[in-house]
């Protein structure tokens, strides 16, 4: 049986920008997608905080250090500069190297720089 994990996340990045007649895509920081694992052309899935819309795209890289997030194209409609999104890749696997299997997880301020990293995230308390 194959099941489906998270692979990464980019959690609580800021929009950059928003290109409605760019080609199409989310651009990234290479060192942020080098930091969480993201391959460019991968596919993406984005859940915007700031107004709920979930969409996905496919990664291309932005300048090395620039810290840009830009969300380009029809998925320009989708979220404007300054909205909280979480960017995430998911891989599929055997349900037994699923058990030990660990995503990598970025954490981001409002400036796109890392606040921290982990493996894990923490049982949601009741």
């Amino acid at each position: 049986m194959q099941i489906t994990l998270l692979k990464n996340k980019l959690h609580r990045a800021c929009v950059t920008h928003a290109e409605l007649d760019y080609e199409g895509s989310c651009a990234i920081d290479t060192d942020l997608m080098e930091l969480a694992g993201i391959q460019e052309y991968e596919k993406l899935h984005i859940y915007n905080v700031t107004n709920g819309e979930r969409f996905s795209t496919y990664a291309i890289c932005a300048e090395k250090g620039s810290k840009v997030i830009s969300i380009n194209g029809a998925a320009a409609h989708k979220a404007s500069v300054g909205d909280r999104i979480i960017i995430c890749t998911y891989v599929s696997m055997s349900a037994a190297e699923g058990q030990a299997y660990k995503p990598a997880l970025v954490y981001l301020d409002e400036n796109n720089e890392v606040t921290g990293t982990a493996n894990a995230i923490p049982v949601q308390a009741a």
